[in-house]
C-alpha cells in the first residue's frame, strides 16, 4: 500500500442526542412524544439499536431521491358507525342513528 493511500472506514454514529438537545428535549420527553420507551431513545443515542435501520432508510431515500417524509402516504379513512351503508349519505338517517345510540347510552 502506498503511503499516500488512506483506508477510510465510515462508522455510523447517532446524532439523535445532538438533535434532541438542540430542540431542548430530554430523553424522557422525546420518548413520550414518540410513544416509545425512554430506553429505546437511550439505545438509539448510544448506537446499541436502531442505527442499521436508520442507515437503510437514509440509503433508500438517496436511491429514490426523496425525503423520509415521502416514503409514507397518509390517507383519510371514513368510518360509518351504526349506519346502514346504503343510506349513510342521508342526513336524517345519520341523525336518527345517532339519536338511537345516545338513547341506548341514556344520554338524551
Amino acid at each position: 500500500m502506498n503511503r499516500k493511500e488512506k483506508i477510510i472506514n465510515k462508522i455510523a454514529k447517532s446524532k439523535i442526542s445532538e438533535l434532541r438537545e438542540k430542540v431542548g428535549l430530554t430523553q424522557l420527553q422525546l420518548s413520550k412524544k414518540l410513544g416509545i420507551t425512554e430506553t429505546t431513545v437511550q439505545n438509539w443515542e448510544s448506537g446499541r439499536a436502531g442505527l442499521e435501520q436508520l442507515e437503510r432508510f437514509v440509503n433508500l431515500c438517496k436511491v429514490l431521491n426523496c425525503r423520509a417524509e415521502d416514503l409514507i402516504e397518509y390517507q383519510k379513512q371514513t368510518v360509518h358507525v351504526g349506519v346502514d351503508e346504503t343510506k349513510h349519505n342521508e342526513p336524517e338517517v345519520i341523525i336518527k342513528e345517532i339519536q338511537k345510540m345516545l338513547i341506548r347510552k341514556k344520554q338524551i
